[in-house]
């Protein structure tokens, strides 16, 4: 009898881990409800992954097994569980953040174990320790096999039976449906709808509102809860790749791929330096001058600061908890650049709302938007007026969520930081005035940051 510990890997498809214990023995599958981890996330994830937890347990009952579900001190009840069921090994997959690394080495240091990869397509541990940006990690990591996905051999798990409860909670938003067969299909509608234009529409910020799933895959949340395995979706994409019959089909899909490589560096990047989300990754010679204006940031968190593309990014995040990639990265980079609070404080904002919280996504991007992770240029600056003129010159996203702004002409609303206050007083006089000037405050942040770097 082996014990196969299961973290934020919620699915027994694609399961190295899993695969490897009922490889070698029959498998008691196992839960952990450790407060210290699980409690440090935000309520709205914690009640994702108790839902999926529990699509999880019905997934084993289907196979003749059960999940044991425990709380309390995970060594305490792994060594408890080890002795009751006479195990020989704790098989578990590698996690990354610190709370989780400082758990798996208490439970190596007491119990026999065996962890496998299995978060990453590539072992962070066989590239290079530092890469300076994301293209010096892809050439070499695109160079390295991927695995297929992984077959845990079911005829192997235990023949058990639990009933300790999931805990019961509710989020303040509507949550995706959870567990791996949600993942799965939409995986699958996102094949059949978008993948073949990906390239194309994935930053059309009013297919957001209109095509929600397809021009986007809107994963995010079943990856950062392991609902899904990343061998799997790289082996369907890939196919569909291979299949391909035209050249403008293979360009989309192909950067579909190239995007599940930021994630493997994010990956790359919090294994490497496990203080990600706490310190620069980038050696700045100078302190940065942050505002950290308290009024200001309560603003940016309320989506109340007179910016039509940071505010409704900000709106989708706190109805939906989710943001669509193109204004995610606009409403950082208004926050560290514009408004010049650090961009810890925005991680942590993401990390307590965000449904698709990933504490290596969420740490390396933040810095690349602040200008202190791997980002190869020196000092990167959204102009949320021109992105919003690229990306949503219809203002069909921002009238989504900004309802003061419905009656607004689009390209009023696109121009909005730049009308005069009567003009944006006589427009939408429900909507707000910017609580800075978008000059002088690009301008702010330029000098700034080029003062840290030692660049003046």
């Amino acid at each position: 009898m082996d014990v196969f510990w299961h973290q934020r890997d919620l699915r027994i498809a694609d399961n190295r881990g899993l695969a490897a214990a009922t490889a070698n023995d029959t498998t008691l599958a196992v839960y952990l409800l450790d407060n210290r981890v699980v409690g440090s996330i935000g309520e709205r994830q914690r009640a994702f992954l108790y839902a999926g937890l529990r699509q999880l347990r019905a997934e084993y009952r289907h196979h003749g097994s059960d999940l044991v579900i425990r709380a309390g001190d995970p060594l305490e009840q792994l060594t408890e569980l080890v002795a009751a069921y006479d195990a020989e090994t704790v098989y578990y997959n590698t996690h990354y953040n610190p709370a989780r690394r400082a758990r798996q080495r208490r439970i190596n240091d007491a119990l026999p174990t065996k962890s496998v990869g299995d978060l990453t397509l590539v072992d962070p541990a066989v590239l290079d320790a530092s890469y300076r940006s994301h293209s010096q990690f892809y050439n070499d990591w695109q160079t390295l096999e991927k695995p297929a996905p992984a077959r845990p051999n079911t005829e192997a798990l235990a023949t058990v039976s639990d009933e300790t409860p999931v805990p019961p909670l509710e989020a303040a938003v509507e949550l995706p449906e959870a567990g791996y067969q949600a993942a799965r299909d939409r995986y699958d509608q996102f094949l059949d709808d978008g993948i073949e234009t990906y390239n194309d529409t994935r930053d059309d910020m009013h297919l957001a509102v209109e095509q929600p799933i397809g021009a986007v895959s809107r994963l995010s949340p079943y990856l950062a809860a392991g609902m899904i395995g990343i061998r799997e979706l790289w082996a369907a994409a890939t196919e569909r790749y291979e299949t391909a019959n035209a050249d403008s089909v293979r360009r989309n899909i192909e950067k579909f791929r190239y995007e599940l490589s930021w994630r493997e560096q994010n990956y790359h990047l919090l294994y490497n330096n496990p203080n990600l989300p706490t310190e620069n990754y980038k050696q700045i010679p100078n302190p940065i001058a942050w505002e950290n204006d308290p009024d200001q940031f309560e603003a940016w968190k309320a989506g109340r600061t007179g910016y039509p593309l940071v505010d409704a990014g900000m709106r989708q995040l706190e109805q939906e908890g989710y943001i669509h990639n193109r204004p995610r990265q606009n409403v950082a980079s208004f926050l560290t650049k514009h408004l010049l609070v650090d961009w810890r404080k925005g991680a942590d904002y993401f990390a307590e709302k965000l449904v698709d919280f990933d504490p290596a996504n969420n740490s390396a991007s933040w810095q690349w938007i602040a200008s202190t992770g791997t980002d190869s240029v020196d000092v990167r600056i959204f102009d949320p007026v021109a992105q919003l003129s690229k990306y949503d010159d219809q203002a069909v996203y921002i009238k989504a969520y900004v309802p003061e702004l419905r009656d607004v002409a689009a390209e009023k609303i696109v121009d909005w930081p730049n009308l005069s206050t009567a003009e944006r007083d006589e427009l939408a006089p429900e909507y707000l005035e910017p609580i800075v000037d978008r000059n002088t405050a690009y301008e702010r942040a330029q000098r700034v940051f080029e003062q840290a770097l030692g660049n003046q």
